[in-house]
């Protein structure tokens, strides 16, 4: 028998592309602004309204986008147009919109995985929007289960595998995010694979500090998670 039972998946930005949908709508947001001000304050101002927000509205769109509002207000001094606000909830509704574009090898990887382990998403964020995003990803069909949480966090897992009755030694976590993805699954005794994406949002950022001694598999693509498993 494997040693491995069940594999976890993160979604945005290990199934599919996320990160850059929010990097693009940002560089819009900051064009809007720019009648009013320039530089690298409205990144900044921007960062730490998300920051301050998250205990309020979680991580996603809408949280970004009543961010982005925010600080628009904040930085025009009240000055910006409700015209210009209503450009920024059109490029919220545009982001929750946008087509998802599964990353490749994802869809034949996890497929070739179904019929030899229990496969899950353990994801973060609106619980709407996440549901949205797995039903029109197409890729809802090949797992058992899907937990949309809060947070990433050694409880938050915990309580997964308890719920679903998971030895944490025969428990995997694939995922992009050092921080939500690798770190708290290897605390709690279970194992995790990080597969970097390309952009990451500073937030899921980690020090060099913090990894030393974990360990984790690194993988620079999906399709060469089964020749891993085989090695449990």
């Amino acid at each position: 028998m494997k040693k491995i039972k069940v594999i976890a998946f993160d979604a945005d930005d290990t199934l599919w592309v996320n990160e850059p949908i929010f990097t693009k709508t940002q560089k819009e947001f900051k064009t809007l602004l720019e009648p009013y001000l320039t530089g690298d304050e409205i990144d900044t101002k921007l960062y730490n309204a998300e920051i301050r927000n998250l205990r309020l509205f979680g991580y996603g769109v809408k949280g970004f986008m009543l961010s982005m509002i925010e600080t628009a207000i904040e930085l025009t001094q009240g000055k910006i147009t409700g015209t210009e606000i209503q450009r920024i909830i059109d490029l919220g509704k545009e982001m929750i919109e946008h087509p998802i574009e599964v990353l490749p090898n994802v869809e034949e990887t996890i497929k070739l995985l179904q019929s030899q382990y229990e496969l899950m998403v353990i994801t973060k964020g609106d619980l709407f929007d996440q549901e949205s995003k797995i039903a029109r990803s197409g890729l809802g069909i090949y797992f058992n289960k899907v937990e949309i949480v809060s947070e990433k966090n050694e409880q938050s897992y915990l309580n997964i595998i308890r719920k679903n009755n998971i030895i944490a030694d025969e428990f995997i976590m694939i995922g992009n995010s050092l921080k939500s993805d690798i770190l708290p699954v290897c605390k709690i005794g279970a194992h995790a694979v990080h597969i970097p994406f390309h952009v990451t949002w500073a937030h899921e950022l980690v020090e060099t500090h913090q990894i030393e001694g974990v360990a984790y598999q690194e993988l620079a693509d999906i399709s060469l998670l089964p020749e891993l498993l085989n090695s449990f």
